[in-house]
């Protein structure tokens, strides 16, 4: 006999402040996160659920996220450089780390040191980028087909990174050591 699983209940279960403090509990002990980011999170669950508390809901968030601030639970400015660094050390791009983090949520006086860093990284993330997808210096031969470059050129694009950098790595020919290394030293005269 089959086992037959009784149909979900769609009804919406109750929510009060001390529940939706355990919710945000949990969710920060698990993930990284901004204030932006938990504020969603609450609001969703808000919206999933029957509020049964006499306060306002979206109030009792914002205080469960100020509490959540005071408490070092939460920092925007370090989650920003966490997530730029994790960004740039997978090969992506300034672009790329500016768009998520205001996608977080995180205000420019908190990403502006992280996004610094990130420029800073700039030559060394797109390098990894071309290693991870097999371009330009570690490609396993070198190609001179037109389409290819370009689609080689939209990727690096799509990954945040600058057109003239992409062109710079891209022209360091498969193998070429000396060639990395002097990419290195332009990007210091830039």
């Amino acid at each position: 006999m089959a086992n037959r699983r009784a149909p979900h209940d769609r009804s919406k279960r109750p929510l009060g402040a001390a529940k939706l403090d355990e919710l945000a509990l949990a969710y920060v002990a698990r993930f990284a996160t901004s204030r932006a980011k938990l504020m969603r999170y609450l609001a969703r669950k808000v919206r999933e659920s029957e509020w049964m508390d006499e306060s306002d809901a979206m109030a009792a968030c914002e205080a469960i996220a100020d509490r959540m601030e005071r408490r070092h639970y939460l920092d925007d400015r370090q989650y920003a450089a966490m997530r730029a660094g994790a960004m740039t050390r997978r090969g992506l791009g300034v672009r790329r780390v500016k768009a998520q983090l205001y996608v977080d949520g995180i205000a420019e006086e908190d990403s502006g040191e992280a996004i610094e860093a990130a420029a800073n990284a700039a030559v060394a993330a797109a390098v990894g980028f071309a290693r991870r997808r097999r371009f330009g210096p570690f490609a396993t031969r070198g190609s001179d087909d037109p389409k290819q470059r370009e689609r080689q050129l939209a990727a690096f694009l799509r990954a945040g990174h600058g057109l003239a950098l992409a062109r710079r790595v891209l022209a360091v020919p498969p193998g070429d050591e000396a060639g990395l290394a002097a990419l290195d030293d332009e990007a210091v005269l830039d």
